[in-house]
């Protein structure tokens, strides 16, 4: 499965057209090619509390609950997160979103892929063996 960042469903929703951006409408058109699409309970958070318009706010919570919406916290993913983060953080990198940690810790721990336009996914990627989309 690849799960899909909010930093990317956040572009997806404003219109803008990137790499990333390009690759989930490709995902969403459902190649017979191409892996599974979903979205992390947390993810859908940090997009949802983005609009204004109730009738955007719909249109996006259809959108993200149309596809595989996964959970990723838990005691045994909070546990792995936090592990991950202070390995990281005693190598002089501190990752700023608690809910990126809990995504990449989940998706290294279930064998996903992110598709992401986030740089510190970059870090988890190098030192923790996290498998990102690659455009």
């Amino acid at each position: 499965m690849i799960l899909v960042d909010s930093s990317v469903w956040i572009d997806f929703f404003r219109g803008v057209s990137n790499a990333e951006t390009v690759q989930l409408v490709n995902l969403l058109k459902g190649s017979p090619m191409e892996e599974e699409v979903g979205v992390a309970d947390l993810v859908i958070y940090e997009v949802m509390r983005g609009f204004d318009k109730p009738k955007d706010r719909q249109r996006a919570q259809n959108l993200l609950l149309a596809i595989s919406v996964v959970e990723i916290g838990g005691l045994h993913n909070a546990l792995l997160a936090a592990e991950h983060y202070n390995v990281l953080r005693s190598q002089g990198y501190t990752i700023r979103s608690p809910i990126d940690v809990l995504l990449a810790s989940y998706c290294i721990t279930h064998g996903h892929t992110l598709l992401h336009r986030d740089a510190d996914f970059d870090v988890m990627e190098t030192l923790r063996g996290l498998s990102v989309c690659r455009h």
